[in-house]
């Protein structure tokens, strides 16, 4: 179980990677159209969610597979109907950010038992969850508001992610020196 997430722990880094640049995006062109915004998240929601989905199938991790397929979902609608209002976006990227945190969460609780100090899977989708119920709490922010917040949140995610990601490499390193008897 955990030696199939340490063995990709590389698809967990190119996650964080995918997300901390969409971030920054965000943050260096907060003027972009709505139609713009839509397929950058679009974009990040299926590349986001293949890596899931791939690490996920490929670890036997059902509850991130389920999150990777909800990424891929919300990527292809937000391409079939571009012309999408910034109210049903909302929506759609607040539902997809509750539903990961809590297959994250739920990942977490279940990896737990394998792993010790698995708080970095937790906080990202703690962060999930509250990026969700920000949007559901304050849903006439503005335009450059909403970026700046899917920015953030997308940095974050981002780092927390790789967080994971370099421990499960540590893991999986590990393993790797136990079976060849260098402990």
């Amino acid at each position: 179980m955990l030696a199939g997430l340490a063995r990709n722990w590389w698809l967990l880094a190119i996650r964080g990677i995918a997300a901390i640049l969409f971030g920054i995006g965000a943050f260096l062109w907060p003027g972009l159209t709505l139609s713009v915004l839509i397929l950058l998240v679009g974009a990040y929601a299926l590349v986001d969610g293949l890596f899931a989905l791939i690490a996920g199938v490929g670890a036997r991790r059902w509850l991130m597979a389920l999150e990777g397929l909800a990424g891929i979902i919300l990527g292809v609608l937000t391409f079939v109907w571009p012309g999408i209002t910034a109210f049903a976006l909302l929506y759609f990227i607040t539902t997809w950010s509750i539903i990961t945190g809590i297959f994250e969460i739920a990942a977490a609780v279940q990896l737990r038992k394998a792993i010790d100090n698995e708080w970095m899977l937790i906080l990202s989708g703690i962060l999930s969850l509250l990026f969700g119920v920000i949007l559901i709490v304050y849903p006439s922010t503005g335009a450059l508001s909403l970026i700046w917040l899917i920015g953030a949140y997308a940095v974050l995610f981002g780092i927390v992610t790789l967080g994971l990601a370099f421990r499960l490499r540590s893991a999986h390193n590990g393993m790797g020196r136990q079976s060849m008897g260098t402990v």
